[in-house]
């Protein structure tokens, strides 16, 4: 009975730590791509002594940060979201700077899935003498990095869908008129989904009916220094080159995704204003997953897809999408000729949907806000 108690006691000691260092990690959402979300606590004789986390790319790693504000790490446990790394990249390996400050015991949530890491940090630690426990929060430190684990496996960008609604899935009226269909609170909260992106997608009807910035600027706490790149997706360069998504920007920070077979006297235009990127077309439409594809080998880990219905479709049909966050207002629009929040074609039979799973739903300033990842058929 004893010690059935003692060990729930060291159960319960470990997760609480351990949820810290996963709060901690946030810091750098949106920040560290293509690195992980990481972080770290370091704790002796039950007191933590120093934390810290990955808070930008090419920063110095959560580990690091956590050592130096203990100060004096010797003897403690270093409770990490991630595996340690034992490789040299942007910094030195992580695992030397353990076993020099002589950490007596690591906690870590799971392994790194990246193949120049996994199993090689928790391997050098313990060859080194020091106490290695595995997986504690392991299903949350997952779900933590679920984009990096998907990219580093596919080198491919996690795809999340995000659309504001009405109850009658309408994003627009008949006249096009779409400001606002979602609460002030949810538009917060798209602003923190873009904040977490490497990259903003819509396609050229977006931009020439609602003509968006596609930038954070809400609210005001995030950090909006990084701003994610801008993605139109445009097969015959109808873009307009007063559009506000060309304010403030550097053309290496918008990217125009066009045909093969559009005119080179309309990319000109762009030369100041953007990136101008052709693809091929696959059955009439721009070769979305291709794109997805080169991006993922240059580093974009994940992309945002805010619009509109016929993109949103297009990605769907491809199972691109990975994530759907659907903002459904409560106010209806009705009209045969409203723009749906899904275009295209649509399915012929309801059990051919596309199901969502893993559904979390909830309520933000009066709007339904719904989240799942699709299962395809």
């Amino acid at each position: 009975m004893q010690k059935r108690k003692a060990e729930r006691l060291i159960k319960l000691n470990e997760e609480f730590f351990m949820k810290k260092a996963l709060f901690l990690a946030l810091k750098g959402r949106g920040r560290v791509h293509p690195n992980p979300l990481v972080g770290a606590v370091v704790v002796k004789s039950g007191r933590i002594l120093g934390q810290g986390a990955h808070e930008y790319f090419g920063g110095p790693h959560a580990e690091l940060n956590a050592i130096r504000a203990a100060g004096n790490a010797g003897g403690a446990t270093l409770y990490v979201t991630l595996e340690p790394c034992a490789h040299s990249g942007k910094t030195p390996p992580c695992t030397n700077f353990i076993i020099k400050n002589k950490i007596k015991r690591m906690v870590v949530a799971t392994k790194d899935v990246n193949p120049l890491v996994s199993g090689k940090g928790l391997a050098q630690l313990k060859k080194a003498g020091i106490s290695v426990k595995q997986g504690v929060l392991e299903a949350q430190a997952r779900e933590l990095n679920r984009d990096f684990n998907f990219w580093i496996r596919h080198r491919r960008p996690y795809v999340i869908v995000k659309s504001a609604q009405s109850v009658d899935g309408k994003i627009a009226t008949f006249t096009g008129d779409s400001k606002w269909i979602s609460s002030e609170a949810s538009r917060d909260r798209a602003h923190a989904l873009r904040a977490a992106s490497d990259a903003v997608l819509v396609g050229v009807n977006t931009v020439i009916k609602d003509d968006p910035e596609l930038t954070v600027r809400r609210p005001k706490t995030l950090p909006a220094d990084r701003q994610p790149i801008k993605i139109v997706l445009d097969s015959t360069l109808r873009t307009p080159v007063s559009a506000r998504l060309f304010k403030n920007t550097k053309p290496e920070s918008v990217w125009i995704v066009t045909a093969n077979s559009a005119p080179i006297s309309k990319e000109k235009r762009y030369r100041d204003l953007a990136t101008v990127i052709r693809v091929k077309k696959v059955h009439a439409r721009l070769d979305l997953k291709g794109f997805l594809q080169r991006i993922g080998k240059q580093g974009v880990v994940n992309v945002l897809i805010e619009g509109g219905g016929e993109v949103i479709a297009h990605a769907l049909k491809e199972k691109l999408v990975h994530e759907m966050h659907c903002v459904i207002a409560p106010k209806i629009i009705g009209g045969k000729n409203a723009v749906n929040a899904v275009s295209g074609e649509g399915i012929a039979l309801v059990k051919k949907a596309i199901q969502l799973k893993n559904l979390s739903v909830e309520l933000v300033g009066g709007d339904i806000w719904v989240k799942g990842s699709p299962r395809y058929v």
